[in-house]
């Protein structure tokens, strides 16, 4: 399933994105992932169910290959390069100075926006989770890059769950849900036709 969850700064979504992982728990009810309530997941098991990629993602002071793949690091450098495709950010990398090699500074100094948070896109496919998450991580893409990192999402993520927390509605990702919220309440749900 494909979900965005679209609304306003202010509306809540970061603070469903931060119950998703567990950042902290509800105060009533419950999220369950696969039947499995959140709270009686290991952290261990929940980071290999979810991975987020947010809007301002920290970057290590590391080569790029080992921001992609942190924390996975037995990863190959086939593997890496195809989840720097899928996000959108293979060739630029490519340009860098050592490429795949390339020192990049604390949290990311020597890169765009949009560059770093197409590493975090790229680090989050890395963890081949159920849950996928996108924190408005493709604010800072031009449209082409939107597009190519779209089909991505709309023709290879077939066994996993797509969140997209955004504040602007992407038209070319196939939601199959979208959920608007304001003031932390759901005020209208359907498809993109609806």
């Amino acid at each position: 399933t494909k979900l965005a969850i679209f609304g306003r700064t202010g509306s809540g979504k970061t603070t469903l994105v931060d119950l998703l992982v567990r950042q902290y728990d509800p105060s009533e009810g419950k999220i369950m992932i696969g039947g499995i309530e959140l709270s009686e997941m290991s952290n261990e098991a929940l980071r290999k169910t979810i991975a987020i990629a947010p809007q301002d993602g920290f970057l290590f002071s590391e080569k790029v290959k080992n921001n992609i793949i942190y924390p996975n690091t037995n990863r190959s450098q086939d593997n890496i390069e195809q989840f720097a495709r899928q996000a959108s950010i293979h060739e630029e990398i490519l340009q860098l100075p050592n490429g795949y090699d390339t020192m990049i500074g604390e949290r990311g100094v020597t890169l765009s926006g949009g560059q770093k948070q197409r590493i975090g896109i790229a680090r989050a496919l890395s963890v081949a989770p159920k849950v996928l998450i996108l924190d408005d991580s493709l604010s800072a893409v031009d449209a082409k890059t939107e597009f190519a990192i779209s089909q991505t999402l709309n023709d290879e993520l077939n066994d996993q769950t797509l969140i997209c927390c955004t504040h602007r509605i992407y038209q070319n990702i196939k939601f199959d849900n979208i959920i608007v919220i304001d003031g932390g309440k759901i005020v209208q749900e359907g498809t993109h036709e609806q």
